[in-house]
């Protein structure tokens, strides 16, 4: 995989940062025009087709026949689950408290990229993550209001793991599968068993076709949807999945900000201090480990 410049890899985290970011309220604002599993199919698939015609392009890199067990692992993780789990669950809890218990994954991710990937692991990477954590949810602490629903918390949680077994099994394989197909056809798979499902459990009739909903559902389709994959799996695939994962860190930021900006939710202190936590965060676990430190991170269990 082509892998890109320092330069390039900053404005595609960049993107990802803000196109993630501004997901979290948008489709907040769609699930009061559609049901959550119909909407979740329906976004994935424009997404899944859009990325399907860049690829035809490419189309012998496809290879469907040595490679469908991939991608319908990659969609039932990344997509099924992940989508399915998030969308039902934000019914559940607060969406500040959902999103920083979904922002588990980059801890879970550093740790798993560890065992199965076997990226080092030192001290200051385990602070940071644990920093990084530590931020999103005091970022979130002003969502903790009334009572907390169990069945949202156990919901985000299976969010968190979905996607971090999801992004770790993504990096395993990436040389074995073309990166647009990859993420084109688990979108597509993905689309379809969400739409499957959404039409047993939920009514067509109920989405209202309203012109701001076809916006919102075109614009998380093609930049956070297609695009936003896409931009992820090269990062991970060219980068320390842990390190990238940390940046994820900033996502909530930009939701609880763009929530701010959509639908006036308050910004509060939590907001400044959680940040903090969060830039520090990415910084110690993106910082070298001096090469004395690398041996030690033998003395941690990293094999």
């Amino acid at each position: 995989m082509h892998r890109p410049s320092r330069k390039q890899a900053s404005l595609l985290l960049a993107f990802l940062i803000v196109m993630w970011g501004v997901n979290w309220p948008l489709t907040k604002l769609a699930l009061h025009y559609a049901p959550p599993l119909l909407f979740a199919g329906l976004r994935t698939e424009i997404g899944g087709l859009l990325l399907v015609f860049i690829g035809l392009f490419r189309y012998k890199e496809l290879r469907f026949k040595q490679n469908w067990s991939i991608y319908l692992l990659s969609a039932l993780l990344n997509i099924v689950l992940f989508y399915g789990l998030q969308t039902i669950g934000l019914g559940y809890l607060p969406a500040g408290l959902f999103s920083a218990i979904v922002f588990l994954q980059p801890v879970l991710l550093g740790i798993f990229s560890w065992l199965w990937l076997g990226e080092s692991m030192y001290r200051l990477k385990i602070i940071g993550l644990i920093l990084g954590f530590t931020g999103v949810a005091t970022i979130s602490a002003g969502a903790l209001t009334g009572n907390i629903s169990l069945v949202g918390v156990l919901l985000a949680l299976g969010t968190a793991l979905c996607w971090a077994f999801g992004t770790v099994y993504m990096k395993k394989i990436g040389d074995r599968a073309d990166s647009v197909w990859l993420v084109a056809m688990q979108l597509i798979i993905g689309g379809i068993l969400l739409m499957g499902s959404g039409s047993v459990s939920e009514a067509w009739s109920s989405i209202q076709w309203d012109a701001s909903f076809v916006a919102i559902m075109l614009f998380i389709s093609i930049f956070v949807i297609a695009l936003g994959w896409l931009t992820y799996f090269i990062l991970i695939g060219t980068g320390e999945a842990s390190k990238v994962a940390s940046f994820t860190f900033l996502i909530p930021l930009v939701s609880i900000t763009g929530s701010s900006l959509m639908m006036n939710e308050p910004i509060t202190i939590h907001l400044g201090v959680g940040l903090l936590f969060v830039l520090v965060s990415i910084l110690l676990v993106n910082l070298k480990p001096k090469p004395g430190i690398s041996s030690s991170a033998a003395a941690t269990g990293h094999h």
